[in-house]
């Protein structure tokens, strides 16, 4: 069964809401509820990794987040050793 919900906005957000909708070729209907389940997503408590897709998403998410190259892993040892040998890297 629908439920219909009335949401309030101004001018300018429902403009911007609408424009977004259009360049993604969605009714706003169908962007806001992508929108809404976009945000239940990402605050959920914890993510479940035990599905491939899961998986996925986790990894997506990562890679949008973090920035820049991961050294490999000789300059990891490295960086450990001199740790370990009291050693400060400049």
């Amino acid at each position: 069964m629908s439920v219909r919900i009335q949401v309030v906005l101004n001018e300018q957000e429902a403009a911007r809401f609408k424009s977004q909708a259009q360049k993604e070729s969605k009714s706003m209907s169908a962007w806001l509820r992508d929108a809404g389940r976009k945000m239940l997503e990402t605050n959920k408590p914890y993510q479940s990794l035990t599905e491939a897709t899961s998986l996925k998403d986790f990894f997506k998410k990562c890679n949008k987040r973090e920035r820049g190259k991961e050294p490999d892993w000789e300059e990891h040892k490295k960086l450990i050793v001199e740790s370990m040998q009291g050693h400060s890297r400049p």
